[in-house]
């Protein structure tokens, strides 16, 4: 099965609410030209020189989300066109990605990553550290960069009512951050395997790399 076919097949079977972002870290340019021929014009990247790199080879309609855990050194590096960055995961984050934002005149949208998983490798805050930060006002302390919703990923396990346990979580604590926060919009939640649990718990954007792609080349 090609890219395209790939893509229309799981295009049939997401809401048209739910965006699609097409997880193309490791593959070649090539894969990620044919899945733009197919119509997709958001992708996501996992490193940030890899991203950089794609950008400037490949057409400039494309909306690039970073979804790996963002190293502050780095964001200098995608401050000039990145979409959205996923993986918010301290505040001492969001003042680097405001600072570089104003560098360029922009004004960069995040999502804040909220740890639901049962593993301790998982990157995230905590309920109390999410609206630590929501309340001390976001958008003043940090004009050059607009929170627009969570992100979580769910344990990585075959039990589904964990799965879905801890997605619902985290669709009540989106819709008791939107409370706090008007600019919320976004609820990004759900991967190749567990996609469709996420969108049933209300996610809003899913990250699909292998049902795409194919398995990964390392």
């Amino acid at each position: 099965m090609n890219i395209a076919d790939n893509l229309n097949q799981l295009r049939s079977s997401v809401p048209a609410h739910v965006t699609l972002v097409a997880v193309s870290k490791t593959k070649p340019q090539e894969d990620l030209l044919e899945a733009y021929a197919a119509g997709q014009r958001v992708f996501g990247e996992n490193k940030i020189q890899e991203m950089t790199a794609k950008y400037e080879a490949l057409p400039k309609d494309i909306a690039w989300h970073m979804i790996g855990h963002v190293q502050s050194n780095k964001v200098k590096y995608m401050a000039p066109y990145v979409s959205l960055i996923h993986g918010v995961d301290r505040e001492k984050l969001l003042k680097e990605i405001n600072k570089q934002a104003s560098k360029h005149e922009r004004v960069i949208d995040c999502l804040l990553q909220i740890h639901i998983a049962k593993e301790e490798t998982k990157f995230g805050l905590s309920e109390e550290e999410l609206f630590g930060i929501l309340q001390s006002d976001v958008s003043t302390t940090y004009p050059n960069v607009r929170v627009v919703g969570l992100m979580g990923m769910a344990t990585f396990t075959d039990n589904k009512a964990q799965i879905k346990a801890e997605f619902e979580t985290l669709k009540s604590l989106y819709e008791k951050a939107k409370e706090h926060i008007t600019t919320f919009h976004t609820l990004s939640m759900g991967m190749s395997g567990d996609y469709s649990l996420a969108i049933e718990a209300g996610s809003t954007m899913i990250r699909v790399g292998s049902k795409i792609f194919g398995a990964r080349n390392y």
